[in-house]
């Protein structure tokens, strides 16, 4: 049930990509301004992260994701009539909203369900039905735009969302939380949070990761295309579909992995992988290693992500859903600030040095995070 929640979000939050160009044509504005319906979905997506936390341990999270899924499927549906762009940017930004308590409440959940040892395993089952939403979106965006209409696309999202309304409003039901009234609505359990040397280490490592991902995620497409022209953007499109498919292969191997390797075993191979498919992404002699970097560069981040989301659930296991949504928003301010920093550096020199240069620093984010990991952990016995 949370992972088809999650599906729907995560397929909505990239639908637009595939259709950016079609949309810009029908209400006849240059693409750049038809990109703000991305910004308007994006912006209250990460900021509004803060306040569900709060809200899914005072009033419980499954009744939370409950409402929030019920107006999510009715604003997506609603896109599929929108009659001017300003419109359609003003159901973006309110959709964005309600979407926003989906995938930490969702975590944090999982956290209460499932002894820490066993939690990975159950976060990289949730996290393979998100990448299958990654994964989706592309191509279903281009199904829908070329040959259905770009409008069907949020009937049919909306239509299955309404149906995951249903399954939630039940299990709700059947496994009822307990209101918890003391719980403050303010900004003091962020701060306390951030306070405590533990919470700061995975806040500044998560941030960090943020950036150095998704400052090289922005650019793929492009750093292809201008390589290689004559390739089309929908056949860049597919190979990108590498990356959630890599996250695939993580999800199916996590099981065995983590008690082989350990926790901080999983966190370096994480980041190694995703060292070595930015090394090939910066040299690429040759189009067919585009596709094998982009798998390697998924495998990587869902890798090294999961490690730290484990932690993340176990920082306040009496506020859990404050404490992931405070990691959720780390997150994404990494995502958000990654991209510009990046993108100035290849500005001034090129692809090699720009990809390069990350892949040397996601590697020492690893190796440092590892250690700090390992040194807490004494500490703490």
């Amino acid at each position: 049930m949370l992972g088809l929640a999650a599906l729907l979000v995560s397929a909505d939050a990239r639908i637009i990509d595939p259709l950016l160009k079609i949309i810009a044509g029908e209400f006849a504005v240059p693409k750049e301004t038809a990109a703000w319906t991305v910004s308007a979905y994006a912006l209250p997506y990460g900021l509004c992260q803060l306040f569900y936390g709060p809200l899914g341990d005072r009033l419980g999270k499954l009744r939370v994701m409950s409402w929030a899924l019920l107006l999510f499927a009715l604003g997506t549906a609603a896109c599929a009539l929108v009659p001017n762009l300003l419109t359609f940017i003003l159901l973006r930004f309110l959709t964005g909203v309600v979407a926003a308590a989906i995938i930490p409440l969702s975590l944090s959940y999982i956290g209460d369900k499932f002894a820490y040892e066993d939690r990975q395993v159950a976060l990289g089952r949730f996290m393979s039905a998100l990448m299958l939403g990654q994964i989706l979106s592309s191509s279903l965006g281009g199904i829908f735009g070329q040959h259905l209409g770009w409008r069907g696309i949020f009937v049919l999202l909306g239509t299955l969302a309404g149906a995951a309304v249903l399954l939630f409003a039940s299990e709700a039901r059947r496994f009822p939380e307990e209101k918890k009234p003391e719980r403050s609505l303010s900004l003091a359990p962020f701060l306390a949070l951030a306070k405590r040397p533990d919470a700061r280490l995975v806040l500044v490592t998560v941030f960090l990761e943020g950036c150095l991902v998704f400052g090289g995620l922005a650019y793929l497409a492009a750093s292809m295309k201008e390589r290689f022209p004559a390739f089309g953007y929908d056949r860049i499109g597919l190979m990108l579909a590498g990356y959630g498919l890599g996250g695939l292969f993580y999800a199916t191997f996590v099981k065995k992995l983590v008690p082989k390797l350990g926790e901080g075993g999983i966190l370096l191979l994480g980041g190694g992988l995703i060292t070595v498919g930015y090394s090939v992404l910066a040299l690429l002699p040759a189009w067919w290693l585009f596709p094998i970097a982009v798998v390697l560069f998924g495998m990587g981040y869902f890798t090294m992500h999961g490690t730290l989301q484990t932690r993340a659930t176990e920082l306040d296991p009496k506020a859990r859903a404050t404490a992931v949504s405070l990691f959720a928003f780390a997150f994404f301010l990494g995502q958000a600030v990654g991209p510009a920093l990046l993108g100035r550096l290849i500005a001034a020199t090129d692809y090699r040095v720009g990809f390069g240069t990350a892949a040397l620093c996601v590697f020492t984010l690893a190796l440092w995070a590892r250690a700090r990991f390992a040194t807490q952990k004494k500490e703490g016995s």
